[in-house]
């Protein structure tokens, strides 16, 4: 049986060795440009080309509210992901990028100077190592307020210790918002240990059943999905391999804070303030609360403590406390009304 090291190994050979660019990957589970949010996009002319063309992610996992914030990037790469960070956390923050393969993390120091003369301040460390121990590279339990990581957590062999690891690191009320690959089902053994198809990102997918239970048994029952897209299986060899599993690339956000398996109803209601940057309108915390800005909406308690006990506290006002309940949070709106849609969110 192949075992965890070996794993490993194939993957750092995969993207150290097998993929020169972004040209090489055989699905589309690395997800284009398209996939960024605007104002991201525009930041990417500040990047040096190599960061750019070495950059095998499946999203943009990069939340708003990061000035001055700590960011702990897993699976850091060529640094892409990172330097943008660097701009969107400012001078009075700090980003580090921890990967383990060499190549990879060579293309990203070798351009730190280029990107500090270019972005005029300097803030990010990038460290060599394995995300399912970051004891061993320094990280601080409770020192970071945001872990991302794009489409890197499905290459581990060990998902549960990373994810043990990242709610470790993170502070109270710290946010884990990352995009990766995920299946319908739980992958074949055999094909779990296929190098292709681990390096496209496919044979390591975890079945999003098992990763909430993973969550639960780490003490976040209430995990939320920002937004999903079906991956296309392109290359006949892999299709033939692994067709019969459907693949979605999910982004993803979950807190560091006591929160309810359930959605419970408090008869708490939620405003968003229209202050976060690039977000003047509205802001969507996951895929079914989606805030006007000025406009009011009724949420269960869960969503409550996300909004009143995280960094986005400042941009939210939250009517209510948990001194009454009213048992399950009601999850449909009613029938018909646009208005009953309006004022109602599924949790």
């Amino acid at each position: 049986m192949t075992t965890r090291i070996e794993i490993s190994e194939s993957v750092r050979h995969y993207y150290g060795q097998v993929l020169q660019s972004s040209e090489d990957l055989k699905t589309s589970a690395c997800c284009s440009i398209d996939a960024m949010p605007s104002y991201l996009k525009a930041l990417l002319a500040g990047l040096h080309p190599e960061v750019l063309e070495r950059f095998y992610g499946c999203g943009s996992p990069l939340p708003p509210v990061l000035t001055g914030k700590t960011v702990l990037d897993l699976g850091c790469g060529t640094g892409r992901d990172c330097y943008l960070l660097s701009k969107l956390v400012g001078p009075t923050g700090r980003v580090i990028g921890v990967d383990m393969t060499p190549e990879q993390l060579e293309v990203a120091v070798r351009h730190r100077d280029w990107h500090t003369e270019r972005f005029g301040f300097s803030n990010v460390e990038f460290l060599h190592g394995h995300i399912e121990n970051l004891h061993t590279v320094g990280i601080a339990d409770n020192s970071i307020d945001v872990v991302v990581s794009n489409c890197v957590i499905n290459l581990s062999p060990e998902k549960p210790r990373v994810l043990a690891e990242i709610f470790r690191v993170l502070k109270p009320g710290g946010e884990l918002y990352f995009s990766d690959v995920f299946a319908d089902r739980r992958i074949p053994a055999g094909l779990r240990q296929d190098p292709v198809l681990l390096g496209e990102c496919l044979g390591g997918a975890l079945y999003w059943e098992d990763f909430r239970r993973i969550l639960q048994d780490l003490g976040c029952p209430d995990v939320r999905k920002v937004k999903q897209n079906a991956i296309s299986i392109d290359d006949p060899d892999v299709f033939a391999k692994i067709g019969m599993v459907k693949f979605e690339s999910v982004t993803v956000r979950a807190f560091k804070m006591p929160l309810e398996d359930r959605c419970e109803d408090f008869g708490q209601v939620a405003v968003y303030l229209g202050s976060i940057d690039q977000h003047p309108h509205s802001f969507d915390l996951d895929d079914h609360h989606h805030f006007e800005t000025g406009r009011p909406l009724r949420v269960c308690g869960n969503t409550a403590d996300m909004l009143a006990l995280s960094r986005y506290s400042t941009h939210f006002q939250v009517l209510g406390d948990k001194s009454r309940h009213f048992g399950l949070f009601d999850c449909s709106p009613g029938p018909g009304s646009e208005s009953a849609k309006a004022d109602s969110a599924c949790c």
